[in-house]
């Protein structure tokens, strides 16, 4: 008797010969697993992406949801355009000017969230077998969107400057020579997710030379970009080749997660598309959730409230290097970022994170595989460390208790390779970053 797939309750699937063909590319992404793991208090989570909402004024924003309910409750409730309200796409394209773009609200759409936006994107440009091209590694929630429309992601090397401009030639020419299709570049230029690094701004102009003349249209996602530690903003790829690049932008990372309000900027025929897609998958994004980040925007000192962001994930970023420096073991490095969420670990040979991971939950302290990352196998000595929820000392006690788990793996792995024997020796494929 065939073994009969389960569904998630570990009964048999009943459905299984029901659903789509591009279901089999939906996989559960290893990251979001962590979250139950990772959520209990006895666990110091350096795993998710969770930003630090302590420092919002909550009073002030529950006074004013109310004063919005109260006021404005009929329109707040009830349905509206998928385009999104008028007044936040204006208030939108103030916030993008920060970073060099000149949009206009008609070519922005309000999505639930960022996710959504490439979601949609991915829908509008993606068939079966196509080819996007994406840093590797790459962030997972677009790796999961990718793989959704059965589009196939070919990894393009980074080092600390960011995206390879060559390795990306050499990608794409490599994709034309097997006759396959690229549609879009996927990358995070700004404090990427999950490496940490930034775009060298004097690559950006030649990133989008590449892809334009290879017809190529470049999906930029841009979540951390107004959190550099420095105060300083690079200029957005959407600013320098407005035709060829459609823009992701989220208030998740710089107002509140869980209110799941983003956008996408993007070329005048792409937006008409785009909001015809977002009435077929939501019919609207949530109004009362646009109204209370309009009001935020208008009544409150929003920048003000970046750069205390800024300065509360600088301290953590700095408490996270130390305590690196001053536990981890010899043959550990580590990306150094200049602004955003996480540090990405390289551990040493003979380690494999993913294997590691249920000791260091054993041990209290929880991170996430390089593996979540990369479609190709590649990450298994890498993790992500995010430092942007955590205390500083919760912090140094999570890369204490890392440490520990890194520091018995050797000794582990001779055990498992049994007395008299060596453990086999095996040689990792190269990994970018």
């Amino acid at each position: 008797m065939g073994h009969c797939p389960q569904d998630g309750r570990g009964a048999p699937d009943p459905y299984l010969g029901r659903y789509a063909a591009r279901t089999a590319g939906m996989t559960a992404s290893e990251i979001r697993a962590l979250f139950a793991v990772a959520s209990r208090p006895e666990v110091v989570s350096l795993a998710g992406g969770m930003p630090d909402l302590a420092a919002l004024p909550l009073e002030t924003l529950a006074a004013e949801t109310s004063r919005i309910v109260a006021e404005h409750g009929l329109t707040a409730l009830q349905y509206a355009s998928a385009h999104g309200l008028p007044l936040l796409r204006e208030q939108i394209c103030e916030v993008m000017a920060l970073e060099g773009i000149s949009g206009h609200p008609e070519d922005v759409v309000v999505t639930v969230g960022s996710q959504m936006g490439l979601d949609l994107v991915a829908r509008l440009f993606c068939d079966p077998g196509d080819v996007v091209v994406a840093e590797g590694p790459s962030y997972v929630g677009a790796l999961g969107s990718f793989a959704a429309y059965q589009a196939e992601v070919a990894h393009v090397a980074m080092d600390e400057h960011g995206l390879v401009p060559d390795a990306l030639r050499a990608a794409l020419r490599q994709a034309r020579n097997a006759g396959r299709r690229v549609k879009l570049l996927y990358t995070v230029p700004n404090f990427h997710n999950p490496s940490g690094v930034t775009l060298a701004v004097g690559r950006r102009a030649e990133v989008l030379e590449i892809c334009r003349a290879h017809g190529v249209l470049v999906v930029e996602d841009n979540p951390y970009g107004l959190l550099g530690f420095d105060g300083r903003t690079r200029p957005a790829l959407h600013s320098m080749d407005p035709e060829n690049v459609v823009y992701l932008g989220s208030f998740s990372k710089t107002f509140a997660s869980g209110l799941r309000v983003g956008w996408v900027l993007a070329p005048h025929p792409v937006r008409e598309k785009l909001v015809l897609a977002a009435e077929s998958a939501m019919l609207c994004p949530p109004t009362l959730n646009q109204m209370i980040v309009s009001r935020y925007l208008a009544t409150q000192d929003w920048q003000g409230q970046i750069a205390t962001f800024r300065e509360n994930y600088r301290e953590r970023r700095d408490a996270m290097l130390r305590a690196l420096e001053e536990f981890l073991p010899p043959g550990c490095s580590w990306t150094e970022p200049e602004g955003g969420f996480y540090v990405w670990v390289k551990v040493p040979e003979g380690v494999d994170t993913r294997a590691m991971l249920p000791r260091a939950v054993a041990a209290r302290v929880a991170y996430a595989s390089g593996t979540g990352f990369y479609t190709n196998g590649l990450g298994s000595r890498r993790m992500r460390l995010s430092y942007c929820y955590p205390t500083p000392e919760r912090i140094r006690e999570g890369v204490r208790r890392l440490a520990a788990v890194l520091e018995a793996e050797p000794a582990l792995a001779r055990a498992a390779a049994g007395p008299g024997r060596r453990a086999r020796r095996r040689t990792p494929a190269p990994e970018a970053v």
